[in-house]
């Protein structure tokens, strides 16, 4: 708890006085987890609130937000079920939902969906199909807001446990890496280029880097 309330309370102080006004995070165990971070001394004074769903996850890890209540004030919130299954056994696999909030930031309204998309148990090419089934989902939501109004605000993030060039993110959600040409509706995805262009990454596995945590807007 306190190693993480030191990164969170240093993130953007470089740029402003300030910790994040909003932040997605994944692999929570249940509230009183969160509930820990937000009072240790170095967050208490940021007074984060907190949205939170228990999940069905087998694991008991669930996604949520954290936010500045004098920033951010949240209007509405939902948990969205992912129905995946197996593709040998055909049983179901339970994962985690996916969080969407609305709530005005500076004035305006935007939505925020928090993802974390299925492992890569098996293998990346035996478990695509859970994440991009994970990605369709996403989209639906994204559609769902749009068809009421098309320039909605939308950001969506967390660990995909995909790069933003896989299947799911290219594909599925058809995300640009430049945002020129993003058309209406579109989805700007400024984590491609870090990603094929400064080979950034958030993960390293077999001396390769990936970049499975993403914000797309």
């Amino acid at each position: 708890v306190k190693n993480m309330a030191r990164v969170i309370s240093n993130i953007g102080t470089d740029m402003v006085n300030n910790s994040p006004a909003v932040i997605g995070v994944c692999e929570i165990e249940n509230r009183k987890v969160l509930e820990d971070l937000v009072n240790d001394p170095l967050l208490l004074s940021k007074d984060y609130g907190i949205v939170h769903f228990e999940g069905p996850d087998r694991r008991s890890i669930d996604v949520a937000l954290l936010y500045q209540k004098a920033l951010f004030q949240p209007v509405e919130s939902s948990s969205h079920e992912l129905l995946i299954y197996d593709d040998l056994t055909r049983k179901r696999v339970f994962t985690r939902d996916q969080l969407l909030v609305s709530g005005k930031l500076d004035g305006d309204l935007i939505y925020i969906i928090v993802n974390h998309w299925p492992s890569r148990s098996g293998g990346e090419a035996r478990s695509r199909s859970k994440r991009v089934g994970a990605a369709k989902l996403n989209k639906r939501i994204i559609d769902s807001l749009q068809s009421i109004n098309p320039y909605a605000k939308i950001l969506t993030m967390g660990d995909l446990n995909d790069d933003p060039t896989n299947e799911s993110v290219k594909k599925v959600l058809k995300a640009k890496k430049d945002k020129k040409k993003v058309p209406l509706k579109g989805i700007y995805n400024p984590f491609e280029k870090m990603f094929t262009e400064k080979g950034y990454g958030t993960t390293a596995y077999r001396d390769a880097w990936s970049l499975f945590d993403q914000i797309m807007v």
